[in-house]
């Protein structure tokens, strides 16, 4: 190795004439130039405290005395419409003197007092050692409810209401009757008696038989419904049986 050569590099096996390619255009947006200047708007408008281009009040529209005090009507003329009272009298005039009147008023009044109906008192109570008065009348210690003239009658809107539902009671108890007439009852011979008792049975069964066809593992929500419908459905059919096998008469209503 020479030291007063080049040093060695890897780089040196690269042709010295070989050239970067050429980088393909950057892509820039058609909008670029709105976007920034809507930006330095908004900016600019935000730089402000208040409203952008507010108008500055003019120094000549100070707050002057009286300013804000309330303007009132314009004055009007006061006219009075009503009928006056007649004068007062003056001073200088004299009343009508020499009037005298023959009445005796003294008696008068004392036989007025003597043939007049004394006044009754007002009825009051006391609840207290005290002496507390209390207007009796309105207490409700008077029983003067019970006076009244319609007291313990019955109302007359009452009385009809109560005819009213007597009527419908009576057409419905007429209704129910003819219903009954029309629906009379009959007796089943042993024959169909039997026969009854007989498809009863063989429904039992049937059901029965379905139901002992059921999984042991009841795990799932329809299974669940099914086996409860299932015993629903014997269930009433054993008390149809039941029924049938106790009572030997059966009484049906006819169809209509």
């Amino acid at each position: 190795m020479d030291p007063t050569g080049p040093s060695e590099s890897i780089y040196n096996l690269i042709p010295s004439d070989w050239k970067e390619p050429p980088q393909p255009p950057r892509y820039v947006s058609i909008f670029k130039a709105t976007v920034k200047d809507d930006m330095q708007k908004f900016k600019t408008a935000m730089k402000t405290m208040g409203p952008a281009k507010l108008e500055v009040p003019s120094p000549k529209d100070f707050l002057k005395k009286h300013s804000k005090e309330k303007i009132l009507p314009p004055k009007k003329k006061f006219e009075w419409n009503e009928r006056r009272k007649p004068p007062v009298p003056l001073r200088t005039d004299h009343p009508v003197m020499g009037i005298q009147s023959e009445k005796n008023f003294i008696n008068t009044n004392a036989a007025d007092v003597i043939m007049g109906v004394a006044k009754k008192p007002k009825p009051i109570y006391v609840d207290k050692r005290t002496g507390d008065k209390h207007d009796l009348e309105t207490s409700g210690l008077v029983p003067k409810y019970i006076n009244k003239k319609d007291y313990g009658v019955t109302p007359e809107y009452i009385c009809k209401r109560n005819e009213e539902v007597k009527k419908a009671q009576e057409e419905y108890d007429n209704y129910i009757q003819e219903n009954l007439r029309k629906a009379a009852m009959k007796r089943l011979s042993d024959e169909e008696r039997e026969a009854v008792l007989q498809g009863l049975k063989k429904n039992w069964e049937e059901v029965h038989k379905e139901f002992q066809s059921l999984s042991v593992f009841i795990d799932s929500i329809p299974k669940k419904i099914r086996k409860q419908k299932l015993e629903e459905e014997m269930k009433q059919l054993e008390h149809d049986i039941g029924v049938l096998e106790k009572h030997k008469v059966i009484y049906i209503a006819n169809k209509k």
